[in-house]
Formats: structure tokens, sequence, C-alpha cells
């Protein structure tokens, strides 16, 4: 079996993700939970398997002892990110598989404010949440709503490149780190000076990106980019406490200027079983939001959120209450996937 054949099976079964390990049976994860592939390999086969994806440069990365982060592009123009690792002295890799094509906002079943955010001219847009929880495919969907509405330039740094454009009514350049330019901060630096209107981050990862993102908001550009949070107000917290002490005041000050909105999100399995559905928490930067941030009361934001629902604010509790109230997924599924389960009781 190749691996082309291994991606198209996977596909036909609806699989987000391979998990490839010497010593280990293949293993696929379908709406959320890992399930056997019943693909047997042999562990050579699959130690060739992997080392067969590596491309030139990521091989001789790896043989240094170094993880391998890349892309792949099946014959079918499927995309795939691949992460080869070592693990007890043994190959392992995983595989994500992309959409086949960039699904709609709509199609994702995403708040209507989202639109008004890929809207504004200027200011920082966070899509947030745990690994896999579909921020790549959010983002994408409303750069893709961008291209499709208004001519704009649209640059986008990422590790790697994961959806990539049709040109449609913008110009969209896509640069990948390692490849096209050595990291976050020096991309985002150099794009200023590339006549952007819109730029994607893949991640704010440390200071010197989080710095220039909010640079780059300042100077009249909007911005979007993601970070590993489970809630609006921690996703303030967890910026402002990379950045070194001394710099955490003009941080903040920096953020409660640019700050769009903050979009936090869980994928969750539907009653079916067949598929998942987004959960989400919106904070749209008003006056009110930003000033408590500026006066660093982020632990007041959950209010906000709660009375803010006019502006297309809610909570995630909020959120959760109504896919199950309308019967989408299960009172169980809600409490697994909140971070305040006392707050959803009273929803629920």
């Amino acid at each position: 079996m190749t691996i082309e054949e291994m991606i198209g099976m996977a596909r036909q079964r609806d699989v987000s993700d391979i998990h490839l390990s010497e010593g280990m049976p293949v293993a696929f994860r379908s709406c959320g939970r890992l399930v056997d592939s019943r693909i047997e390999l042999s562990d050579d086969e699959i130690r060739q398997m992997i080392l067969g994806l590596l491309p030139v440069g990521q091989r001789e990365l790896f043989d240094q002892g170094e993880d391998a982060d890349f892309a792949l592009q099946t014959p079918d123009k499927n995309r795939q990110r691949i992460n080869v690792f070592r693990q007890q002295g043994k190959i392992a890799a995983t595989i994500r598989l992309l959409n086949d094509h960039i699904p709609t906002l709509s199609e994702l079943k995403l708040p209507k404010c989202l639109k008004d955010l890929a809207d504004q001219p200027r200011g920082l847009i966070l899509v947030t949440g745990p690994t896999g929880s579909g921020k790549s495919t959010t983002l994408a969907a409303m750069i893709d709503y961008i291209n499709n509405s208004r001519a704009e330039h649209i640059i986008t740094i990422e590790d790697p490149i994961e959806y990539v454009y049709d040109r449609q009514k913008s110009i969209i350049h896509q640069r990948e780190t390692g490849v096209d330019v050595k990291d976050f901060a020096s991309a985002l630096r150099s794009s200023l000076r590339e006549d952007p209107d819109v730029i994607l981050v893949g991640e704010m990862r440390d200071y010197e990106t989080i710095s220039a993102a909010l640079t780059a908001a300042e100077t009249g550009h909007l911005v979007m980019s993601t970070l590993h949070t489970t809630g609006a107000a921690q996703t303030i917290d967890r910026i402002i406490d990379a950045c070194p002490g001394e710099s955490q005041s003009q941080i903040r000050t920096q953020l409660a200027g640019v700050l769009a909105g903050v979009v936090t999100q869980c994928l969750i399995p539907t009653l079916s079983g067949m598929e998942r559905i987004a959960a989400t928490e919106v904070l749209i930067g008003t006056d009110a939001a930003l000033n408590l941030i500026r006066e660093n009361k982020c632990h007041q934001l959950n209010t906000i959120m709660q009375s803010g629902m006019a502006h297309g604010m809610h909570t995630l509790n909020r959120d959760l209450s109504r896919l199950v109230a309308e019967g989408t997924i299960s009172r169980e599924s809600a409490k697994k996937y909140t971070n305040d389960i006392q707050d959803l009781e009273q929803y629920l």
C-alpha cells in the first residue's frame, strides 16, 4: 500500500488524522475519536513510508534530530499537513487531512459576526482553541470570504501552508516559514514593506511575533492569527504573559487599541456521531471590552460577553446550551467541553 492509497482510503472514511508509528497499528481519528484503521503494515513498511514522505530539506533536519513539519499535496490535489517525529528511538508521523476545498463560513455554521469581523478595514482578529479545533479552517474561510468580496492584497505567513487560495478579487501571496521566510516575526516585519491590506499570521508564538503583529494592526492593517487558548479572557492573559515584564503594560495598551475580536472554538461530535460542529465564544472589541483590557480587568470580560449579544458576542456556555436545546449535541458532550460546568448547568 502506498501513502497516497492510505490517504485516499482515509478520506473515503471521513478521517481527520492518520497516526503512523513503528511498532504500533495504523490509527485513524474520525469525528474526534481514535479508531483502528484495520490496515496491516510491518514496522519496516511504516518506516519506509514515513521516510519517503520527507522532502530533501526536511530529511536533513530530521537526520539532525529535529522534528519535520511540512505539507504534502497528493495527485488528487488534496493537501495534508504532516509532522514526523521520533519516540523511544522509533519513527512516527501524524498526518492531518485538510479539506479538499475551502468551506464558507455558512458551511461551517459559524456566527454571522465573523463576516462582520472580516469586513473590518484594520485591527487584530484572533481565532483560538485547542489543537484540532478547526482554527486554520475558520481563518481560511474568512480569508476566502475577503478574497471573494473585495480587492485586497493579502499576505499569509504559515507553517506550513495548508489551504491554497485561488485568486478571485484579491491578490494573495502565501509564504511558508523555513521555505520562503525565516520565521513569523521577520516575515511580519518585512510584510509591512509589501503594501498589504490583510496579513494572516499562522500563530502568535512568542513576544517578537506578538509585538510585530500588534504593530502591523496599529499601522492600519487587518491582522489575523491563532492561539492555543480555550476562552477569550484567557487569550488576552496569554498574550500579555508571553511578553517580558517590562513590556506587558505597553502590550496591554496596544492590544486595547487594536483588538477587533476574539473567536474561541471547539469541535464537538453531534448526536448522530457522523460529524462534528463548532461551538464558539465571541468577544468583540467594543469600547467597554477594550477598556477592561486596558485596565487589566480581563476577569470581567465574561460579563461583557453575556450582555453583548447585540454586538454579536456570546460565551461558550451560551453556545453549548443552544446546541443542546437544538438537539445537535448531547448534554454530556456540552459538559465535557465547557470551561465552567456550574455556569453551564444554569444555562441548561
